[in-house]
């Protein structure tokens, strides 16, 4: 099953609820063992990437990723674009609670076209890769001005065989709250839709902003190789 076949079987009702509870949603493998190696293997291409960053010369964490250049490698922009569909409606509902005016459009072209309209024209889909000791701080991936409010990672490497250590973290931090964390370990190929920057959640007086961080653990043994896949371009 080609992975646009695979996105349209899912339940995403089922997947929206999910992601409304808990904060994240984690799918199914959308590509096979045999296509998540072909990008791994990119890494060695510098040609692949616009621009690369060694995560600890700016403090980041340890580690290094890399933002795919134009165009964009056929499996990403492929998940790109069939992600972004369904979770349009996801978006647009978080909006309506969290009382924000964004409305999104229904495909990735279009909104691509309202980033491109606002100075935001660098793609941001990103290989990233950790070895041992590695680990990602908790952060958030806004590059303008316009941000589309669901972010995806796909775990690339297999944690049986490739990696120990290395959880995806996620924190959610409210009014008058104390930080809420998970620790989210994915199987091969799994991918973990989460807020980019806040979400709505329920306190004793209404809804609230929560602010979402994400981040990796460390690293305990061996190589860990993830694919992000952020929907909005950078200025």
């Amino acid at each position: 099953m080609t992975a646009a076949a695979l996105l349209e079987s899912l339940d995403w009702t089922a997947i929206g609820l999910a992601f409304d509870r808990d904060g994240f949603a984690v799918l199914p493998p959308l590509l096979a063992p045999e296509d998540r190696q072909a990008l791994i293997a990119m890494d060695r291409d510098d040609s692949r990437f616009r621009t690369r960053i060694d995560m600890a010369r700016y403090r980041f964490g340890v580690g290094r990723y890399g933002y795919f250049a134009d165009p964009l490698p056929p499996a990403v922009q492929r998940l790109r674009t069939g992600l972004y569909e369904p979770l349009a409606p996801i978006a647009n509902r978080m909006m309506a609670k969290l009382d924000r005016a964004p409305r999104y459009p229904a495909t990735l072209a279009e909104f691509q076209a309202l980033c491109h309209a606002a100075g935001q024209a660098r793609p941001t889909p990103l290989l990233l890769r950790y070895e041992a000791g590695g680990h990602n701080r908790l952060h958030q991936d806004l590059y303008g001005d316009l941000a589309f409010p669901i972010q995806v990672t796909m775990l690339l490497s297999d944690p049986k065989a490739d990696f120990t250590g290395g959880a995806f973290l996620l924190a959610e931090t409210a009014p008058r709250q104390q930080t809420r964390a998970e620790a989210i370990d994915l199987a091969a190929g799994e991918t973990i839709l989460f807020p980019t920057a806040e979400r709505p959640i329920l306190g004793a007086r209404g809804l609230l902003r929560a602010r979402m961080r994400h981040g990796v653990s460390r690293i305990l043994a061996g190589e860990r190789f993830a694919l992000g896949i952020i929907f909005h371009d950078a200025a």
